[in-house]
């Protein structure tokens, strides 16, 4: 019974990290004409990335109308170009991150006369979240219970990469707050260091002052 209640327990911290540490945006906003509008999300090196966005047509059972386009670029915190549709309505883009941090997706609606407002329907995952587990499942023709056991070896794998991502990070932030010490003690002695010369200036001024008065 015990074990049974460790193996919940175990199962649901581990269903947590996974909903905490995989990444699904999937957004609607309006774009006017003559603008853009950039949504960011980050992402780890080495994680899969898929997107998928779609004008929403304003009249339904009608030919989206001719102006309703947009321009969409994907781009890495080093400004590196991973995706780029010029004048459409929908797309998508899939790639693997080589560089960490904030991917920028940007789109873009060219001006028009009489100003025109889109509505873009737009669905961003990474991690565990970008694959397509239905259709590893027909193509391996695998067993359910297999399936969700690959699911779960991804997920561990994706929190085991997390943790030594954060491990990392921690070792970082430790270097720099030893050198921040380092520096701060360095600092601190020559601030003392240079009080103290200018207060035997000071004695010594006076000292020569009180001398030159015959006053000592």
């Amino acid at each position: 019974m015990n074990m049974q209640i460790q193996r919940q327990r175990l199962f649901v911290v581990l269903i947590s990290v996974f909903l905490f540490w995989t990444r699904v945006q999937s957004v609607r906003f309006d774009l006017e004409s003559g603008h853009t509008k950039c949504i960011s999300e980050d992402i780890k090196s080495n994680s899969m990335t898929v997107g998928k966005y779609h004008i929403v047509n304003p009249n339904e059972g009608h030919p989206l109308p001719d102006s309703h386009k947009v321009t969409v670029r994907v781009t890495s915190a080093y400004g590196n170009s991973y995706h780029y549709s010029d004048h459409v309505t929908e797309g998508h883009f899939a790639y693997q991150a080589v560089e960490p941090g904030d991917y920028m997706a940007c789109f873009f609606a060219a001006d028009h006369k009489p100003h025109t407002t889109l509505t873009i329907d737009f669905n961003w995952k990474s991690g565990v979240a970008a694959k397509d587990w239905t259709n590893v499942a027909k193509k391996g023709s695998v067993e359910l219970m297999e399936l969700e056991l690959k699911k779960m070896f991804d997920v561990v794998q994706s929190i085991h990469d997390e943790m030594y991502y954060l491990r990392a990070r921690e070792e970082e932030m430790q270097q720099l707050n030893r050198s921040t010490n380092n520096k701060m003690f360095w600092f601190s002695f020559l601030s003392i260091l240079v009080c103290l010369s200018v207060a035997g200036l000071q004695l010594w001024h006076l000292k020569s002052f009180f001398e030159k008065k015959k006053l000592i």
